[in-house]
């Protein structure tokens, strides 16, 4: 057997055995089974209206951003829900706020200049972090469970809220993050299970909040903690939440997932940050390899493909770069470093990798690019999307299409080809910042107020 050929099938085939039990037309966590945005086995329809190949919708209370996650007939979703007395306090914050805008308003028109002030647009009141479990086929909510009540200690970003981070499944157990309100375990059927409610808080950059997602390979629970005060990663056992390793990194904020690798019998977590990209060893937590060159508050999660990792960033700069995973200590400037660009990069939303090819938004723009994932090689240019302006959500692959979703609800859906070429448009009308989810024949879609099962 040809060696390439041998290092493609045995990376492929440590793939489908490391993502703990996840089965066939599951999709576990952030990104799926194989970490890289897309199913293999999924088929979900590319049309959908308010009256065509809806399956069904069903309202979520609150707020979050949090992807679905998909184990067997379940579906589970997280949100951040005001209790009574938070939707109290939040109303009069909202009354308050206005009067002060107001009394600011008409200081800066004599002034001759309009005041501006930009307050936490979403209220600091108590609210009920909560993970919802749905039943695949109807849609019936099956459980519900309150993690834990409390008032975030920090302010978030306008468009983002306090339940960003998507839950994880093993099809035994499901893990949900709120952040600095804790890591929490639940058996498949709701029974609690552990939680870590004391790692502390984080103080993120401008109080834009938190979102990074806990990643499970194996045995391990894979938790970034980069902000502003001391960043470190942890791995903790999934099976009772205790510490397996703890490793400090030299990072601000940084809102990007860990990504877990092979390398030969090395098992490899990467992870982006604003300093560099580093690899650490899945076992102990040692540092193998870094490199600099990213940009400012890095969002994206990494790709990977044979022995390659591509990691990108986009906010104010613009890195992409594409590593080998044999590299030890600082890399830049070796011939580790595969391939980079620095235009047209990725900011919140992830990239894809399906089939070879590497798609990214440019910035937060529906603006699309694909690559050559192993040369860098453009397939194809910065292409304009019809009907998405403005994406928070992740590209997905399925069926040999690739899913692109805007915030106004927009769901452009192209063939996975060396071409572009708009397959669909679709609307759920509300907006979506959560990337959906396939898995079978149906795209799961978590909207602002609602969570839409797309099936015939």
């Amino acid at each position: 057997m040809p060696k390439s050929i041998s290092t493609t099938c045995l990376f492929c085939i440590a793939l489908m055995f490391s993502v703990s039990s996840a089965g066939a037309q599951d999709w576990n966590q952030w990104r799926g089974p194989t970490g890289n945005g897309g199913s293999a086995d999924a088929n979900p329809p590319t049309k959908w209206s308010h009256t065509e190949n809806v399956k069904w919708k069903v309202a979520i209370p609150g707020r979050g951003s949090g992807s679905p996650v998909i184990s067997g007939n379940k579906v589970f979703v997280v949100s951040a829900v005001l209790t009574e007395q938070g939707a109290k306090d939040a109303e009069a914050q909202k009354k308050a706020q206005a009067q002060n805008q107001g009394q600011d308003g008409q200081q800066g028109r004599r002034g001759g200049r309009r005041g501006r002030r930009r307050g936490p647009a979403i209220p600091m009141v108590e609210m009920d972090f909560k993970l919802f479990c749905f039943d695949r086929s109807s849609g019936d909510k099956i459980w519900e469970k309150t993690a834990t009540t409390a008032t975030p200690h920090q302010g978030t970003h306008s468009t983002n809220g306090f339940a960003s981070a998507s839950p994880c499944t093993d099809g035994q157990h499901v893990y949900a993050s709120f952040g600095s309100r804790g890591l929490y375990c639940y058996s498949i059927d709701g029974d609690f299970v552990w939680k870590r409610d004391d790692l502390g808080q984080m103080e993120t950059r401008n109080s834009f909040g938190e979102g990074s997602s806990p990643t499970l390979y194996e045995d391990k629970l894979i938790v970034p903690w980069d902000h502003e005060g001391p960043s470190s990663i942890y791995a903790l056992n999934k099976l009772n939440g205790k510490t397996i390793w703890k490793t400090d990194r030299d990072e601000p904020t940084n809102w990007g997932t860990p990504i877990v690798v092979n390398n030969g019998d090395q098992k490899q977590v990467v992870i982006t940050g604003q300093t560099k990209v580093r690899a650490y060893d899945f076992e102990s937590g040692d540092e193998i390899w870094s490199c600099g060159g990213q940009t400012e508050r890095p969002c994206a999660t990494a790709v990977a493909i044979d022995d390659l990792v591509i990691v990108g960033s986009g906010h104010r700069g613009s890195f992409m770069g594409a590593f080998k995973l044999d590299g030890t200590g600082d890399i830049a400037g070796s011939d580790k470093v595969v391939w980079s660009i620095n235009q047209n990069t990725p900011d919140i939303a992830s990239p894809l990798l399906s089939n070879g090819r590497l798609y990214f938004h440019k910035g937060k723009t529906g603006i699309l690019t694909c690559l050559d994932a192993k040369t860098g090689d453009s397939i194809f240019p910065a292409t304009r999307v019809p009907e998405i302006k403005s994406t928070y959500a992740s590209p997905v692959a399925a069926g040999g299409n690739i899913y692109l979703t805007g915030r106004s609800g927009n769901t452009v859906v192209i063939k996975d080809s060396d071409k572009f070429e708009v397959v669909a448009s679709n609307s759920v009308g509300e907006t979506v910042d959560a990337t959906p989810a396939p898995a079978g024949d149906n795209l799961f879609i978590r909207g602002e107020k609602h969570l839409f099962c797309i099936g015939k």
